[in-house]
């Protein structure tokens, strides 16, 4: 596919999932004065190696959370740390969700701030007043503070009657705004 017509693509998209913006186009609500809670089915503290680990996994703040059969952590400092989802991630966002294999999350200042995620393929999808924008590519990184999903690898957008397809895409949750920059395509 060129260049022109993967452009011209996603400004075709852009204009028809832009419109309309009502209940499901807010911004992400990430709420820092909502406190981070944990569940798990089970804990394991590896002293020896300063890592925990969480079996059947629930990690949440307010409307955001992130679900797995495992999670694996250096500690429950929600201030600044990373954490490794394996096996069924689930992350869910107001008016949305992702979902893949595999998922790095970090927290910033007490936030949900990034997650990066892995699988064959990572999807997501955005709950529409007028249906559903879907997407999926071989790793997607999510900023909670933006809504922004950034496709890499295989990438694929619909909104279910246009799709785009790229290298790398960038879809804007709140904006509903695709971006296909050239730099990004290579060959595509």
């Amino acid at each position: 596919m060129t260049l022109a017509i993967v452009l011209a693509m996603a400004l075709a998209a852009a204009c028809v999932l832009a419109p309309g913006a009502g209940a499901y186009a807010a911004a992400p609500q990430i709420q820092p004065d909502r406190p981070i809670t944990l569940d798990a089915r089970s804990s394991d503290f590896d002293y020896k190696r300063g890592t925990l680990v969480f079996r059947g996994v629930r990690i949440a703040q307010g409307p955001l959370s992130v679900e797995a059969d495992s999670a694996t952590a250096t500690g429950l400092d929600f201030a600044d740390s990373k954490w490794s989802f394996r096996g069924n991630v689930r992350i869910t966002v107001e008016g949305g969700a992702l979902a893949s294999d595999a998922a790095d999350v970090a927290f910033v200042d007490n936030e949900l701030s990034t997650a990066t995620i892995t699988g064959g393929p990572a999807t997501f999808e955005q709950k529409r007043e007028d249906g559903v924008a879907r997407g999926r590519a071989n790793r997607i990184e999510y900023r909670f503070d933006q809504g922004t999903v950034r496709l890499a690898g295989n990438s694929w957008l619909s909104d279910g009657a246009n799709e785009i397809r790229g290298r790398t895409l960038v879809y804007s949750m709140p904006d509903r705004r695709v971006l296909a920059a050239a730099a990004d395509q290579g060959d595509e």
